[in-house]
Protein backbone atom coordinates (compact mmCIF):
# COMPACT_ATOMS: atom_id res chain seq x y z
CA UNK A 1 0.00 0.00 0.00
CA UNK A 2 1.54 3.32 -1.09
CA UNK A 3 1.08 6.08 1.50
CA UNK A 4 0.56 9.50 -0.06
CA UNK A 5 0.65 12.73 1.94
CA UNK A 6 -1.06 15.69 0.22
CA UNK A 7 -0.11 19.15 1.53
CA UNK A 8 -2.34 22.19 0.93
CA UNK A 9 -1.23 25.67 1.92
CA UNK A 10 -4.15 27.91 0.93
CA UNK A 11 -7.76 27.81 -0.26
CA UNK A 12 -7.00 27.58 -4.02
CA UNK A 13 -4.96 24.42 -3.42
CA UNK A 14 -8.09 22.50 -2.38
CA UNK A 15 -9.72 23.13 -5.77
CA UNK A 16 -6.79 21.28 -7.37
CA UNK A 17 -6.49 18.63 -4.67
CA UNK A 18 -10.16 17.52 -4.74
CA UNK A 19 -9.97 15.48 -8.00
CA UNK A 20 -6.70 13.93 -6.87
CA UNK A 21 -8.36 12.65 -3.70
CA UNK A 22 -11.27 11.19 -5.68
CA UNK A 23 -8.82 9.43 -8.00
CA UNK A 24 -6.85 7.94 -5.09
CA UNK A 25 -10.04 6.75 -3.38
CA UNK A 26 -11.01 4.86 -6.55
CA UNK A 27 -7.62 3.18 -6.85
CA UNK A 28 -6.43 0.00 -5.16
CA UNK A 29 -2.96 0.10 -3.64
CA UNK A 30 -2.94 3.71 -2.41
CA UNK A 31 -4.05 5.64 0.66
CA UNK A 32 -3.70 9.32 1.50
CA UNK A 33 -3.81 11.89 4.26
CA UNK A 34 -4.65 15.53 3.61
CA UNK A 35 -2.65 18.11 5.59
CA UNK A 36 -3.40 21.84 5.77
CA UNK A 37 -0.63 24.14 6.90
CA UNK A 38 -3.09 26.84 8.00
CA UNK A 39 -5.63 27.12 10.81
CA UNK A 40 -8.76 25.06 11.29
CA UNK A 41 -10.81 28.26 11.60
CA UNK A 42 -9.22 29.93 8.55
CA UNK A 43 -11.87 32.44 7.38
CA UNK A 44 -11.08 31.76 3.70
CA UNK A 45 -12.29 28.16 4.14
CA UNK A 46 -16.00 28.85 4.21
CA UNK A 47 -18.17 26.08 5.72
CA UNK A 48 -19.57 25.11 2.30
CA UNK A 49 -16.19 24.76 0.56
CA UNK A 50 -15.49 21.08 1.16
CA UNK A 51 -19.08 20.09 0.49
CA UNK A 52 -19.04 22.11 -2.74
CA UNK A 53 -15.85 20.34 -3.81
CA UNK A 54 -17.17 16.96 -2.68
CA UNK A 55 -14.04 16.25 -0.65
CA UNK A 56 -13.19 15.65 3.02
CA UNK A 57 -11.76 18.32 5.29
CA UNK A 58 -8.06 17.94 6.11
CA UNK A 59 -7.36 15.52 8.92
CA UNK A 60 -4.34 17.58 10.09
CA UNK A 61 -4.02 21.35 10.61
CA UNK A 62 -0.66 22.95 11.44
CA UNK A 63 -2.25 26.25 12.50
CA UNK A 64 0.42 28.43 10.85
CA UNK A 65 -1.01 31.93 10.44
CA UNK A 66 1.44 34.70 9.56
CA UNK A 67 2.07 37.38 6.94
CA UNK A 68 5.84 36.90 7.16
CA UNK A 69 7.00 34.51 4.44
CA UNK A 70 10.12 33.55 6.38
CA UNK A 71 8.09 32.82 9.50
CA UNK A 72 5.63 30.72 7.49
CA UNK A 73 8.53 28.76 6.01
CA UNK A 74 10.24 28.03 9.32
CA UNK A 75 7.05 27.14 11.20
CA UNK A 76 5.72 24.84 8.46
CA UNK A 77 9.11 23.11 8.25
CA UNK A 78 9.06 22.43 12.00
CA UNK A 79 5.45 21.18 11.98
CA UNK A 80 5.89 19.03 8.89
CA UNK A 81 9.10 17.46 10.13
CA UNK A 82 7.35 16.43 13.34
CA UNK A 83 4.37 15.16 11.35
CA UNK A 84 6.49 12.95 9.07
CA UNK A 85 8.34 11.59 12.10
CA UNK A 86 5.05 10.15 13.35
CA UNK A 87 3.40 9.56 9.96
CA UNK A 88 5.88 8.15 7.42
CA UNK A 89 4.88 8.59 3.77
CA UNK A 90 6.08 7.06 0.51
CA UNK A 91 5.42 10.24 -1.45
CA UNK A 92 4.46 13.82 -0.60
CA UNK A 93 2.43 15.90 -3.06
CA UNK A 94 2.74 19.70 -2.82
CA UNK A 95 0.68 22.20 -4.81
CA UNK A 96 1.60 25.44 -6.60
CA UNK A 97 4.17 27.92 -5.28
CA UNK A 98 3.48 29.12 -1.74
CA UNK A 99 6.04 29.60 1.03
CA UNK A 100 4.38 26.70 2.84
CA UNK A 101 4.67 24.57 -0.31
CA UNK A 102 8.40 25.22 -0.48
CA UNK A 103 8.79 24.48 3.24
CA UNK A 104 7.05 21.11 2.91
CA UNK A 105 9.17 20.29 -0.15
CA UNK A 106 12.45 20.95 1.69
CA UNK A 107 11.46 18.80 4.66
CA UNK A 108 10.31 16.00 2.37
CA UNK A 109 13.65 15.76 0.59
CA UNK A 110 15.68 16.08 3.81
CA UNK A 111 13.84 12.96 4.99
CA UNK A 112 14.56 11.11 1.76
CA UNK A 113 10.90 10.88 0.74
CA UNK A 114 9.74 11.11 -2.88
CA UNK A 115 8.38 14.57 -3.72
CA UNK A 116 5.71 15.35 -6.34
CA UNK A 117 4.97 18.92 -7.46
CA UNK A 118 1.50 19.56 -8.80
CA UNK A 119 1.48 22.39 -11.38
CA UNK A 120 5.24 22.38 -11.92
CA UNK A 121 7.23 24.39 -14.45
CA UNK A 122 5.35 27.68 -14.09
CA UNK A 123 7.60 30.74 -14.32
CA UNK A 124 7.32 34.53 -14.39
CA UNK A 125 11.12 34.92 -14.81
CA UNK A 126 10.98 37.72 -12.23
CA UNK A 127 13.28 36.89 -9.33
CA UNK A 128 11.87 39.81 -7.34
CA UNK A 129 8.73 37.73 -6.86
CA UNK A 130 8.95 35.46 -3.78
CA UNK A 131 6.78 32.89 -5.57
CA UNK A 132 9.34 32.61 -8.37
CA UNK A 133 12.00 31.61 -5.83
CA UNK A 134 9.58 29.07 -4.36
CA UNK A 135 8.91 27.57 -7.80
CA UNK A 136 12.59 27.15 -8.60
CA UNK A 137 13.33 25.46 -5.26
CA UNK A 138 10.31 23.12 -5.39
CA UNK A 139 10.90 22.04 -8.98
CA UNK A 140 14.62 21.47 -8.35
CA UNK A 141 13.83 19.15 -5.45
CA UNK A 142 10.95 17.23 -7.01
CA UNK A 143 11.04 13.61 -8.13
CA UNK A 144 7.78 14.01 -10.06
CA UNK A 145 7.05 17.26 -11.90
CA UNK A 146 3.41 17.29 -13.01
CA UNK A 147 2.94 20.04 -15.58
CA UNK A 148 -0.24 21.55 -17.01
CA UNK A 149 0.87 22.58 -20.49
CA UNK A 150 3.53 22.48 -23.20
CA UNK A 151 5.42 25.59 -22.07
CA UNK A 152 5.55 24.50 -18.43
CA UNK A 153 6.62 21.05 -19.52
CA UNK A 154 9.53 22.37 -21.59
CA UNK A 155 10.67 24.63 -18.72
CA UNK A 156 10.58 21.81 -16.19
CA UNK A 157 12.36 19.38 -18.54
CA UNK A 158 15.07 21.93 -19.38
CA UNK A 159 15.82 22.72 -15.73
CA UNK A 160 15.77 19.11 -14.48
CA UNK A 161 18.90 16.99 -14.64
CA UNK A 162 16.65 14.02 -15.40
CA UNK A 163 13.91 14.93 -17.88
CA UNK A 164 12.23 11.59 -17.19
CA UNK A 165 10.90 13.17 -13.98
CA UNK A 166 8.65 15.53 -15.95
CA UNK A 167 5.12 14.54 -16.93
CA UNK A 168 2.66 16.67 -18.88
CA UNK A 169 -0.48 15.40 -17.17
CA UNK A 170 -2.72 18.35 -18.06
CA UNK A 171 -4.53 21.00 -16.08
CA UNK A 172 -6.00 19.52 -12.91
CA UNK A 173 -8.25 22.55 -12.43
CA UNK A 174 -10.22 21.24 -15.42
CA UNK A 175 -10.95 18.00 -13.54
CA UNK A 176 -12.71 20.07 -10.88
CA UNK A 177 -14.54 22.28 -13.39
CA UNK A 178 -15.84 19.31 -15.36
CA UNK A 179 -16.88 17.47 -12.19
CA UNK A 180 -18.87 20.47 -10.93
CA UNK A 181 -20.20 21.82 -14.22
CA UNK A 182 -23.74 20.56 -13.64
CA UNK A 183 -23.65 21.42 -9.94
CA UNK A 184 -23.13 25.19 -10.23
CA UNK A 185 -25.53 27.41 -8.30
CA UNK A 186 -26.81 30.81 -9.44
CA UNK A 187 -25.98 33.45 -6.82
CA UNK A 188 -28.78 35.51 -5.32
CA UNK A 189 -27.68 38.78 -6.88
CA UNK A 190 -30.39 41.12 -8.11
CA UNK A 191 -30.89 41.53 -11.87
CA UNK A 192 -28.23 38.91 -12.65
CA UNK A 193 -28.81 37.89 -16.28
CA UNK A 194 -26.53 35.38 -18.04
CA UNK A 195 -24.11 36.91 -20.58
CA UNK A 196 -25.13 40.41 -19.48
CA UNK A 197 -22.54 41.32 -16.82
CA UNK A 198 -18.80 41.56 -16.24
CA UNK A 199 -17.02 39.86 -13.35
CA UNK A 200 -14.13 41.70 -11.70
CA UNK A 201 -11.73 39.96 -9.31
CA UNK A 202 -8.61 41.39 -7.69
CA UNK A 203 -5.94 39.87 -5.47
CA UNK A 204 -2.47 40.99 -6.56
CA UNK A 205 -0.71 42.90 -3.76
CA UNK A 206 1.23 45.21 -6.08
CA UNK A 207 -1.93 46.57 -7.69
CA UNK A 208 -3.76 46.84 -4.37
CA UNK A 209 -0.87 48.89 -2.99
CA UNK A 210 -1.00 51.47 -5.80
CA UNK A 211 -4.07 53.60 -5.04
CA UNK A 212 -3.63 55.98 -7.96
CA UNK A 213 -3.25 53.26 -10.56
CA UNK A 214 -6.07 51.12 -9.19
CA UNK A 215 -8.44 54.07 -9.00
CA UNK A 216 -7.73 54.88 -12.65
CA UNK A 217 -8.33 51.25 -13.67
CA UNK A 218 -11.68 51.22 -11.86
CA UNK A 219 -12.72 54.49 -13.52
CA UNK A 220 -11.83 53.19 -16.98
CA UNK A 221 -13.55 49.88 -16.30
CA UNK A 222 -16.87 51.38 -15.23
CA UNK A 223 -16.80 53.90 -18.08
CA UNK A 224 -16.02 51.34 -20.80
CA UNK A 225 -18.58 48.84 -19.51
CA UNK A 226 -21.32 51.41 -20.10
CA UNK A 227 -24.72 49.94 -19.23
CA UNK A 228 -23.33 46.46 -18.54
CA UNK A 229 -23.26 45.70 -14.78
CA UNK A 230 -19.95 44.79 -13.13
CA UNK A 231 -20.09 42.20 -10.33
CA UNK A 232 -17.04 42.24 -8.02
CA UNK A 233 -16.91 39.34 -5.52
CA UNK A 234 -13.87 40.22 -3.40
CA UNK A 235 -12.42 39.26 -0.05
CA UNK A 236 -10.21 40.84 2.61
CA UNK A 237 -7.90 43.68 1.60
CA UNK A 238 -9.26 43.76 -1.96
CA UNK A 239 -12.83 44.24 -0.72
CA UNK A 240 -11.80 47.03 1.66
CA UNK A 241 -9.67 48.85 -0.92
CA UNK A 242 -12.18 48.74 -3.77
CA UNK A 243 -15.03 49.69 -1.41
CA UNK A 244 -13.11 52.77 -0.31
CA UNK A 245 -12.29 53.79 -3.87
CA UNK A 246 -15.81 53.28 -5.21
CA UNK A 247 -17.50 55.09 -2.31
CA UNK A 248 -17.20 58.45 -4.07
CA UNK A 249 -18.63 57.16 -7.35
CA UNK A 250 -22.36 57.02 -7.96
CA UNK A 251 -22.30 53.83 -9.99
CA UNK A 252 -25.33 51.62 -9.46
CA UNK A 253 -23.94 49.26 -12.12
CA UNK A 254 -20.87 48.35 -10.02
CA UNK A 255 -21.87 45.78 -7.39
CA UNK A 256 -19.33 44.90 -4.73
CA UNK A 257 -19.87 41.57 -2.96
CA UNK A 258 -18.05 39.64 -0.31
CA UNK A 259 -16.54 36.45 -1.70
CA UNK A 260 -19.01 33.84 -2.93
CA UNK A 261 -19.16 30.10 -2.17
CA UNK A 262 -17.28 27.99 -4.72
CA UNK A 263 -20.28 26.74 -6.73
CA UNK A 264 -21.84 30.22 -6.89
CA UNK A 265 -18.59 31.81 -8.01
CA UNK A 266 -18.26 29.09 -10.64
CA UNK A 267 -21.72 29.96 -12.00
CA UNK A 268 -20.82 33.65 -12.07
CA UNK A 269 -17.67 32.98 -14.12
CA UNK A 270 -19.33 30.49 -16.49
CA UNK A 271 -22.20 32.81 -17.38
CA UNK A 272 -20.40 36.16 -17.63
CA UNK A 273 -20.23 38.38 -20.68
CA UNK A 274 -16.59 39.02 -19.84
CA UNK A 275 -14.11 38.80 -16.99
CA UNK A 276 -11.54 41.29 -15.70
CA UNK A 277 -9.09 39.71 -13.29
CA UNK A 278 -5.51 39.40 -12.08
CA UNK A 279 -5.93 35.70 -11.23
CA UNK A 280 -4.40 32.94 -13.33
CA UNK A 281 -6.94 30.42 -12.02
CA UNK A 282 -9.86 32.65 -13.01
CA UNK A 283 -8.34 33.10 -16.48
CA UNK A 284 -8.14 29.31 -16.81
CA UNK A 285 -11.80 28.98 -15.81
CA UNK A 286 -12.69 31.63 -18.39
CA UNK A 287 -10.92 29.67 -21.12
CA UNK A 288 -12.72 26.48 -20.06
CA UNK A 289 -16.05 28.32 -20.35
CA UNK A 290 -15.08 30.23 -23.55
CA UNK A 291 -15.72 33.53 -21.75
CA UNK A 292 -13.64 36.57 -22.84
CA UNK A 293 -11.06 37.36 -20.15
CA UNK A 294 -8.89 40.43 -19.58
CA UNK A 295 -5.96 39.87 -17.22
CA UNK A 296 -4.48 42.86 -15.39
CA UNK A 297 -0.93 41.57 -15.62
CA UNK A 298 1.90 41.62 -18.13
CA UNK A 299 2.54 37.87 -17.96
CA UNK A 300 0.80 34.61 -17.22
CA UNK A 301 2.24 31.36 -15.90
CA UNK A 302 -0.28 29.51 -18.11
CA UNK A 303 0.51 30.81 -21.58
CA UNK A 304 -1.98 28.45 -23.23
CA UNK A 305 -4.85 30.60 -21.89
CA UNK A 306 -3.55 33.37 -24.20
CA UNK A 307 -2.23 31.41 -27.19
CA UNK A 308 -5.18 29.01 -27.40
CA UNK A 309 -7.78 30.24 -24.92
CA UNK A 310 -9.89 33.33 -24.28
CA UNK A 311 -7.38 35.33 -22.22
CA UNK A 312 -5.73 38.66 -23.15
CA UNK A 313 -3.01 40.38 -21.10
CA UNK A 314 -3.25 44.16 -20.70
CA UNK A 315 -0.85 44.70 -17.80
CA UNK A 316 -1.82 47.82 -15.88
CA UNK A 317 -2.47 49.92 -18.99
CA UNK A 318 -5.84 51.74 -18.66
CA UNK A 319 -6.07 52.43 -22.41
CA UNK A 320 -5.60 48.75 -23.31
CA UNK A 321 -8.11 47.79 -20.64
CA UNK A 322 -10.64 50.16 -22.17
CA UNK A 323 -10.01 48.87 -25.69
CA UNK A 324 -10.48 45.23 -24.69
CA UNK A 325 -13.68 45.91 -22.73
CA UNK A 326 -15.09 47.73 -25.76
CA UNK A 327 -14.07 44.77 -27.91
CA UNK A 328 -16.11 42.45 -25.68
CA UNK A 329 -19.07 44.83 -25.79
CA UNK A 330 -18.87 44.88 -29.58
CA UNK A 331 -18.84 41.07 -29.77
CA UNK A 332 -15.43 41.11 -31.48
CA UNK A 333 -13.49 38.79 -29.16
CA UNK A 334 -10.95 36.37 -30.58
CA UNK A 335 -11.80 32.74 -31.28
CA UNK A 336 -10.61 30.33 -28.63
CA UNK A 337 -10.36 26.60 -27.91
CA UNK A 338 -9.44 24.22 -25.10
CA UNK A 339 -5.69 23.62 -24.72
CA UNK A 340 -4.24 20.13 -24.89
CA UNK A 341 -5.10 17.74 -22.05
CA UNK A 342 -7.79 19.89 -20.50
CA UNK A 343 -9.91 16.74 -20.63
CA UNK A 344 -10.63 16.15 -16.94
CA UNK A 345 -8.34 13.10 -16.61
CA UNK A 346 -5.31 14.80 -15.06
CA UNK A 347 -5.78 13.33 -11.56
CA UNK A 348 -6.16 9.85 -13.05
CA UNK A 349 -2.86 10.22 -14.91
CA UNK A 350 -1.07 11.43 -11.78
CA UNK A 351 -2.20 8.47 -9.68
CA UNK A 352 -1.22 5.99 -12.41
CA UNK A 353 2.27 7.52 -12.55
CA UNK A 354 2.72 7.47 -8.77
CA UNK A 355 1.70 3.81 -8.56
CA UNK A 356 3.75 2.63 -11.56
Amino acid sequence: MKKICIVAGARPNFVKVAPLIRAIEKTDGAEYELVYTGCEDDPTLEPSLFNDLQMPRPSVFFGVDSVSLNEITSRVMAHFDAYLEDNPADVVIVVDDLASTMAAAIVTKKRGIKLAHLVAGTRSFDMNMPKEVNRLVIDALSDYLFTAGIKSNSIASREQSDSNNTYMVGNILMDTLRFNHQRLVKPEISNLQPQNYFVFTLNRKALLADDEKLKLMLEVMTEAAGDTPIIAPLRGKAYETVSRMMAFRNSSLFTLHSSLPYLEFGWLIANAKGIITDSGNVAEEATFNSVPCITLNSYTEHEETVTVGSNVLVGEDPQRLKEEILRIEAGEWKKCALPDRWDGRTAERIVQILLA
